[in-house]
């Protein structure tokens, strides 16, 4: 019996699922907002919600257990803890909304958008576009050697 056994096995491995979730979680700090399935939506709100809690405490302990749950990615942790734990100061939770979005065309798996309540509209796809300006110079100096 799975009595109190809480959080769907979604068909992978124990270290499959926390690697899965952990780069869940860094695209949607990143972007802000994600398109997944409704159930690892739904099983990835609870860890967002307490990292952001972590990063609205701030401090250095806070910040550790944030970096090891994100796997040391620093650019994560410095927004996490630089721009969207300040945004939600005053609030006291429900920091993200799962909305919905149909089903998918190849397996017909319900898809769900999760995103952060206040979310910055610009950041989506923003980490994407400084990547590609980045490469772009390195690619035509390659093309011009």
């Amino acid at each position: 019996m799975r009595h109190k056994k809480r959080g769907r096995k979604l068909g992978r491995p124990t270290d499959h699922r926390k690697a899965m979730f952990a780069n869940l979680v860094v695209s949607l700090i990143e972007h802000e907002q994600i398109v997944t399935t409704l159930p690892k939506a739904k099983d990835l709100r609870p860890i967002v919600e307490r990292l952001v809690s972590l990063a609205k405490r701030g401090d250095l302990h806070a910040r550790r257990q944030a970096a090891a749950e994100l796997r040391n990615n620093i650019g994560s942790v410095k927004k996490l803890f630089g721009t969207i734990g300040p945004r939600y100061k005053e609030r006291s939770g429900g920091y993200t909304r799962v909305l919905k979005a149909g089903f998918r065309y190849g397996d017909s798996a319900a898809v769900a958008v999760i995103e952060f309540v206040e979310r910055d509209v610009d950041a989506k796809g923003a980490g994407d576009r400084a990547r590609r300006e980045a490469e772009a110079p390195a690619e035509a100096a390659a093309a011009t050697a």
